[in-house]
């Protein structure tokens, strides 16, 4: 059997002579059909400048490919973009494309029996669905990540696209010039590349190279410069061997490796999306995997990077530290790490790491020392209580105090959400609760990045708590509590709290509390009516009827 096992499946023998035919109309020639065909899935759009920097990076994994002896052949993949749906009904499509995304991906190399897949991508769910795709199928695959954005620049501050959420709140409070207000607008985002901070699409990409399943040093780069198109040339070059000694994506994701993933997003102040991301990448990999493995690793992995949304620096700042392989190196070094998990290289995750320093350099402060860490545990806490029977997430980096407790301000959707927060209606300690907005109720489980841009903005981002069944963006920090399970669509607790009841948030004892007698919440339970679905045709509707509850991952397989 040829290196291309599947593939010379529709190119070998007489009764294959159609499909070899059309495959010399896109360039084949006769000693082509022995080489491995490599599917390319394609993010670039130009709608986003998380994925216009893309066609660039594809264009140098091509050359690779054909120079390694493959036969690249490139299709598109979907993207939607979070920062510029946030806020509007374009934001339920988000979580839906990473479904969507996946299906596509599983789709074109199947049905084109590929022999692997090097998958480009930028924005925050093109990560996940590429890796849900390639675990699906389990045929040799990388991950090759678009990029960073720069970052922007105002009056000496460095500035991210959530820089602009947050203005509308100082904005509207009266705390900013408009001239300030313009000026963060135009200058937040300055060049192609995914946002700027520790928020979703670099958590993503830089747990996979803790996952193993991307080049070691290649997840923050940004977008733009020349080391990046580099990077997704190598990559392509790690996929040719991966194919030569057969390494499939099912052989790298197990659950030490997740573990290892899920501490670097610890390690690194990672999005509240990567635990939603993970159960959905576990699910897809067959791994044993649940919503109480995170809490297991929070406890033990300190927070060692002072990246933003809560902290100062930016991603290029971190790769300029030394990156994803400094953080790994560390954890390493001090029984946080599983060394014996293979890579897409084909060597362990220690041989990856073995000339890597054991200790950041000390002539910069973004990665601090194992001895004097940002926070001594992780900043994801999995909360459970009678509010979220199945848990919830809280992001509790950057806060004074993870404890709240006040008066319920309660809203069916993210709108009427939003128009009480600009209409100065919330208050200091107020609870904000934000429902209807899970993976079915919304449906499409959207983020809350304008809720909590205005509310921080007003200078209420650690005096008003939030709740939500739905998420947030990477972009987001404060008193939130996100993907409440069940949602209330379903008819778990969220929807039965009515203004002015009480309720605790209390990261500490891992605890969200409706403060109402069981029995008051029986008897509002047996009223509850399931509201009618938001949309009944097409891809929102398929989803709502498929999706899974969040502390499932929200799969729709």
């Amino acid at each position: 059997m040829p290196l291309n096992k599947r593939s010379h499946l529709i190119t070998a023998g007489v009764a294959r002579a159609p499909n070899r035919a059309m495959l010399r109309a896109v360039g084949f020639g006769d000693r082509d059909f022995d080489k491995p065909i490599v599917g390319v899935a394609n993010g670039h759009s130009t709608m986003n400048p998380c994925n216009a920097g893309i066609q660039p990076l594809v264009d140098h994994a091509l050359a690779a490919l054909h120079d390694a002896g493959a036969m690249p052949q490139v299709f598109g993949v979907p993207t939607v973009t979070d920062g510029i749906g946030m806020g509007t009904e374009a934001m339920k499509y988000s979580l839906v494309s990473r479904e969507v995304i996946a299906d596509c991906i599983e789709t074109a190399v199947n049905g084109q029996a590929m022999d692997g897949v090097l998958v480009c991508g930028g924005c925050d769910k093109n990560m996940p669905g590429g890796m849900i795709a390639m675990l699906r199928m389990n045929v040799p695959g990388i991950y090759v990540y678009a990029g960073t954005i720069k970052p922007g620049k105002w009056k000496g501050q460095d500035l991210t696209v959530v820089s602009a959420f947050e203005a509308v709140g100082s904005y509207t409070a009266g705390r900013m010039s408009d001239e300030d207000f313009i000026g963060i607008e135009k200058n937040a985002c300055p060049s192609v590349g995914a946002c700027g901070g520790m928020f979703t699409a670099n958590t993503m990409s830089s747990s996979f190279e803790a996952l193993g399943m991307s080049v070691l040093g290649s997840s923050q780069m940004a977008s733009p410069d020349p080391e990046k198109a580099d990077s997704a040339a190598q990559s392509a070059l790690v996929l040719v061997n991966a194919i030569k000694q057969d390494i499939k994506p099912r052989d790298i994701v197990t659950r030490k490796s997740i573990e290892n993933a899920v501490a670097l997003i610890m390690a690194t102040g990672g999005s509240t999306n990567a635990v939603l991301h993970y159960l959905a990448i576990a699910h897809a990999a067959k791994v044993k995997w649940t919503i109480d493995d995170f809490e297991r690793v929070r406890r033990k992995v300190p927070v060692l990077c002072d990246l933003k949304p809560s902290g100062r620096y930016v991603a290029v700042d971190f790769h300029r530290a030394g990156g994803v392989p400094q953080v790994l190196k560390m954890l390493l070094k001090h029984g946080l790490l599983h060394g014996d998990c293979i890579t897409i290289t084909g060597r362990t995750m220690a041989q990856a790491l073995k000339d890597v320093p054991d200790a950041p350099r000390p002539d910069q402060d973004v990665i601090r020392p194992w001895a004097n860490p940002l926070y001594k545990h992780g900043h994801l806490a999995i909360l459970k209580g009678n509010l979220a029977p199945e848990g919830c997430v809280a992001k509790i980096t950057g806060l004074k105090s993870p404890k709240i407790t006040g008066p319920a301000r309660v809203f069916d959707s993210e709108n009427a959400c939003m128009k009480a927060i600009m209409a100065k209606r919330i208050k200091a300690g107020d609870v904000v609760v934000i429902r209807y907005e899970g993976p079915k109720g919304g449906p499409g489980m959207q983020e809350m990045l304008a809720p909590t841009g205005a509310l921080t903005g007003q200078g209420l981002g650690e005096s008003v708590g939030l709740i939500t069944d739905g998420r947030f963006s990477g972009g987001t920090w404060g008193m939130v509590v996100g993907h409440v399970a069940p949602e209330a669509f379903e008819g778990g607790p969220i929807a039965l709290v009515k203004e002015g009841d009480s309720i605790t948030i209390d990261a500490d004892k891992r605890l969200i509390q409706l403060n109402v007698a069981a029995k008051e919440i029986a008897a509002r339970k047996k009223k509850w009516q399931q509201p009618k679905p938001r949309y009944t045709r097409g891809a929102l509707a398929k989803f709502a009827r498929l999706v899974s509850s969040a502390s499932k991952g929200a799969v729709t397989d």
